[in-house]
């Protein structure tokens, strides 16, 4: 299970028992959109292959507000 963690300047990943940080600016430049116009569906294919997506995705502004 990947667990996601948002804030205001990226995200703090766990996944398969490793954490490590996705910063801002490198998820802004992987998506090619604003970091508050992300969705949390995205993050997690950036971080998983073939990720198990469930329910609607969200966006990083509406998660951090």
């Amino acid at each position: 299970m990947t667990v996601l963690s948002f804030d205001e300047h990226g995200v703090d990943v766990v996944y398969e028992g490793t954490e490590f940080r996705l910063e801002q600016s490198l998820i802004e430049e992987a998506t090619d959109k604003s970091y508050p116009d992300v969705t949390d569906h995205e993050v997690l294919k950036l971080v998983e292959k073939e990720p198990a997506l469930s329910g609607e995705p969200r966006r990083v502004a509406d998660i951090l507000a």
